[in-house]
Order: C-alpha cells, then sequence, then structure tokens
C-alpha cells in the first residue's frame, strides 16, 4: 500500500475525464504512470484489446456515469458486488473498477516485460460483467476517517510495545520517499475530489507505509511466537481499515454526485 493501487488511479482519472475536468490524453498518462503501457481487452463493441482513450470512450458511449474501487482480499470482498465470476477475478487481482452506469467492471492483469535492469510493467484490463447492486462494505468518508484515527492509534500502540515499529535503513529510506513524494506536492486524486477524500486517501496511505514496514522489517524485538502472532492480531484489523478508507476516498466523487440526484 505504498503506492496508489492502479484501479485507483483509474478511476480517479476516469471520473475526472467524466467531470470534463481532464483531457483524454492527460488522463491516459496519468493512468499509465511508470508502467510501460495499458491495454483494455473485453471491451463490448471492440474485437480485440484496444488503448485506454478508445476504451473510456467505449464505456462513456456505453453509458458509464461513475467509476469505483474495490479492494478485495480472503473474506472481505471491500467494493465488490457480483457475479461471482467478476469477483474471483478482482480478488484475484486484490483490486478491480466497477462502473456506475452500465454493468461492467476493469480487472487489471500485469505483466513483466523487459531485459534484467530495465524491466516495465504491461497492464491488460479485461472488461467483465458485473451485477447492479451496491457494492459490499464501502464506508462513508467521515466513517473512514474515524476508523483510521482509531486503527492508527491501536495499532502503534501495540507495535511500539513489540518492538516492530519500522527502523533500520531499509525503513528508513522508505520514509524517506515517502516524505519526499508527499514534499513534492504530488497530486494524490485527480482533479474534482473534495478535499475530504484527499486527506483520508492520505492517512490510508501513511497508515499502508506503517503495516508495510512492520511486515517487511523482519521480526524486530517480537521474537516469541505469542508476540508475533499478537503483531498479526494488531496488523490485520487495521490494514482491513486501510483498504476501506482507500476505497472510500477513491469512491467519493460517485458517492457525492449520486447524492445530488
Amino acid at each position: 500500500m505504498l503506492s496508489e493501487p492502479r484501479s485507483g488511479r483509474l478511476a480517479a482519472w476516469g471520473n475526472a475525464l467524466l467531470a470534463g475536468l481532464a483531457s483524454p490524453d492527460d488522463v491516459a498518462l496519468a493512468i499509465v504512470g511508470e508502467d510501460a503501457v495499458h491495454r483494455v481487452e473485453g471491451v463490448p463493441g471492440e474485437a480485440g484489446p484496444v488503448g485506454l482513450t478508445l476504451a473510456l470512450g467505449r464505456l462513456r458511449a456505453l453509458g458509464v456515469t461513475g467509476f469505483r474501487v474495490a479492494l478485495p482480499a480472503p473474506g472481505h470482498p471491500l467494493g465488490l458486488s457480483g457475479p461471482p465470476e467478476f469477483n474471483a477475478r478482482a480478488l484475484e487481482a486484490e483490486e478491480a473498477v466497477v462502473c456506475s452506469g452500465a454493468a461492467v467492471g476493469l480487472v487489471p492483469e500485469m505483466y513483466e516485460v523487459g531485459p534484467a535492469g530495465d524491466v516495465r510493467v504491461e497492464v491488460t484490463w479485461h472488461c467483465l460483467a458485473v451485477r447492479e447492486a451496491p457494492p459490499a462494505d464501502v464506508p462513508s468518508l467521515g466513517e473512514a476517517e474515524r476508523e483510521l484515527a482509531e486503527g492508527l492509534r491501536d495499532a502503534t500502540a501495540v507495535l511500539s510495545r513489540l518492538d516492530v515499529a519500522g527502523s533500520g535503513p531499509v525503513a528508513e529510506a522508505a520514509l524517506d520517499a515517502y516524505r519526499a513524494r508527499a514534499e513534492a506536492g504530488r497530486e494524490v486524486l485527480a482533479p474534482g475530489y473534495p478535499p475530504r477524500a484527499v486527506r483520508v486517501l492520505e492517512l490510508a496511505q501513511r497508515v499502508g507505509l506503517l503495516i508495510s514496514l512492520a511486515y517487511e522489517n523482519g521480526h524486530g524485538g517480537a521474537v516469541s511466537a505469542s508476540e508475533m502472532a499478537a503483531r498479526g492480531e494488531a496488523l490485520r484489523p487495521v490494514e482491513r481499515v486501510a483498504r476501506r478508507a482507500q476505497v472510500a476516498a477513491y469512491n467519493a466523487w460517485v458517492e457525492e454526485r449520486e447524492r445530488e440526484r
């Protein structure tokens, strides 16, 4: 969770395109980011894979009025609405985009390409049928913000007690990279999102950083089996809270538009 999920970039910038706040070319560049290329397979009316710009245009013509994010995990179908086939693909990818206004969704599949030392990622988005129903377990922005504050406080207390908070050169490098990105004024969300969504997503990403450092920093002081189990127990609920908050932030644009109707 150190960087935004690809589904988050597609949904946020796809919504900016629908709102007329970004050009198709700028949207495609923002979605691709540092990847080599993105293609979309299975777009209705298209015989083969197409580029992002054409795919987003086709989806808009189909009646898509917004893009939502799903970040499911085993036992937690966060943001999904079915059918089982789509849910299974999304769970395997650990992310998906669900369209509003048309019964379709997008699941990314990543491939590494290029020689050693210059490996790039290519992404194929699979356009699949979805069930038009409310997404599972998505909180409001207010709920997500409260959950994040409580979860971060509880997890920090437990991790500090077990001496597994981020430390050492690897953790320090990750923290420095995160601070550099924040200080560079990176665009956390696309144009058109409410300030509260930006705030919630930034906090969710900071919580995700804490979780990643705790997982990647070895056992720290948690040398006994019981202490290691306690660390896992502390991380699992806050990881769930952080995913829920990310989904709430990315989906805020659609939720706001639907309330206005």
